[in-house]
């Protein structure tokens, strides 16, 4: 018996086809292979084709179905794991009525300002347990108030997950994760939120059938089966935003346990069970996949927009004839703190554990007699690790103190250099798994379909390949000088 899971990144889609009995990845393809284009008509601006994601995550399984190793048709259920807070917009006839304002788009900083104020900061936090922000809910009033005729059209609104079950099989629901991630979750009373709809003027009809993350949330159409050589009627089992899956993905289900990643984004996300909240709102928390009523479990997340999309622009001025692996090599020539050059990396929008303030990328103290290419791509990675320990402090004065975190090795954590950096400087072991948000989405849909009788049952197999500790590098006086002149920049 086998799953498919789809990972709808920023940069790509990723599919995986997993092996119920085993757990093991047996196939996996990611398209394209050039980055996704995010569109920026104006600065600040990011949004994305709800269309083309449909057409990569179709191209993704007919080029794993091209690896010859299993048979389609044995796929029984399928899972989606999808970047978080995009708002994709359809009218009655489910056709796209504009591009996806996706998660690291800024427009709406002020949009979700306002709201927090006239809703009421003490009622916010109690209820939803964030700001209303940069969120889901602020983008959609923004199309409210500028795009009025698209507004008067749409039917239904959905994150991108919740888009493209509904491409597979023509039903939509959404989930109380997905809700909250929107920032339309009321905890306390456990139901879409009556302040946030009145405030902004939201019909209640404008939101999908919500059910829980593991189910059945409809199944294969015949002629997308017969298209992409799959059993018709097979069950769209799961859907979770990409933070929640990942963690998921690493077996990060209980209060206290804690998953990293830094694909485009750096994330660190732990698991509570308490409904707490940050007063700024500079780390936020989510309904996590296994949420309920009954049984809070909460996502903790800390988010840093540009992690490896710093990386990859790095690369594109100053390595583009190099791979990721020979930077990761050359970075590491360079001595510990880089001889001096330090590197910001916030270009990716507002960033909400700044408070929403839009830094910016910047280098520092760049000596033209001194620093190479390897000093660059070391600062780049160490900066980024700063990000983490910056935030990582938040989290710890909201009483979130992982003794261990998990992550999966892909993306900067192949690096060994920002590996240990991320280590070093928070002082947190890691341990690294052989795992990511494609077949941790197949896993969910093996949980939501019945085929697993637990999550405990779909991660029988699961064990680290790796544990990275704190070694002897004295990277805390390069921290503190990285936190100097970020806090510069925020007072400037």
């Amino acid at each position: 018996m086998l799953l498919l899971g789809i990972d709808i990144g920023t940069s790509s889609i990723k599919v995986s086809v997993v092996e119920a009995a085993t757990q093991k990845v047996i196939a996996s393809a990611q398209y394209p292979d050039t980055e996704s284009p995010i569109i920026a008509v104006k600065p600040g601006w990011a949004e994305q084709s709800p269309e083309m994601w449909w057409d990569n995550v179709q191209t993704a399984i007919g080029l794993c179905h091209k690896n010859g190793n299993y048979t389609p048709t044995d796929i029984s259920a399928i899972g989606i794991g999808y970047q978080m807070h995009g708002l994709v917009l359809i009218d009655k006839e489910q056709k796209v009525l504009r591009n996806s304002i996706i998660w690291c788009d800024s427009r709406a900083v002020e949009i979700g300002d306002k709201a927090f104020a006239a809703i009421g900061e003490k009622e916010c936090l109690e209820h939803l347990l964030n700001s209303p922000g940069n969120f889901t809910a602020a983008k959609l009033a923004w199309v409210k108030q500028n795009e009025p005729a698209v507004y008067e059209k749409i039917d239904k609104i959905m994150l991108p997950g919740d888009f493209i079950a509904m491409r597979f099989t023509g039903q939509i629901t959404t989930s109380t994760s997905a809700l909250s991630e929107g920032i339309f979750f009321d905890f306390i009373n456990n139901r879409l939120s009556n302040e946030v709809l009145e405030y902004f003027g939201f019909d209640k009809a404008l939101f999908p059938e919500v059910k829980p993350v593991f189910s059945v949330h409809g199944q294969l159409l015949p002629a997308i089966a017969e298209k992409l050589r799959l059993k018709t009627n097979t069950p769209v089992a799961y859907k979770a935003g990409d933070q929640p899956n990942n963690a998921l993905s690493l077996n990060v289900l209980n209060p206290g346990e804690v998953a990293a990643t830094a694909g485009t984004s750096g994330v660190i996300y732990g698991v509570s069970d308490k409904l707490a909240y940050d007063p700024q709102s500079r780390v936020n928390t989510f309904a996590h996949v296994n949420y309920t009523e009954q049984q809070k479990r909460l996502g903790v997340l800390l988010c840093i927009n540009g992690t490896g999309s710093l990386n990859r622009w790095i690369k594109s001025l100053f390595g583009s004839t190099v791979s990721y692996l020979q930077m990761n090599n050359e970075a590491a020539k360079a001595p510990v703190g880089s001889d001096g050059l330090l590197m910001l990396p916030f270009g990716n929008g507002a960033e909400r554990m700044l408070n929403n303030k839009i830094v910016g990328a910047n280098i520092h103290h760049i000596d033209l007699n001194l620093h190479t290419q390897a000093h660059l791509f070391r600062a780049v990675q160490e900066g980024i690790a700063f990000a983490f320990r910056y935030g990582l402090d938040i989290m710890r004065s909201n009483g979130m103190n992982p003794t261990v975190i998990r992550a999966g090795k892909n993306n900067l954590f192949l690096s060994e250099l920002f590996t240990q950096s991320f280590v070093n400087i928070t002082g947190i072991p890691v341990e690294l798994y052989k795992n990511d948000g494609s077949a941790g989405a197949a896993l969910g849909a093996g949980i939501g379909a019945n085929i697993f009788s637990s999550p405990k049952e779909a991660f029988e197999h699961f064990h680290p390949i790796q544990l990275v500790e704190p070694s002897g590098q004295q990277l805390e006086p390069v921290y503190q000088e990285w936190k100097a002149l970020l806090e510069k920049e925020l007072t400037d």
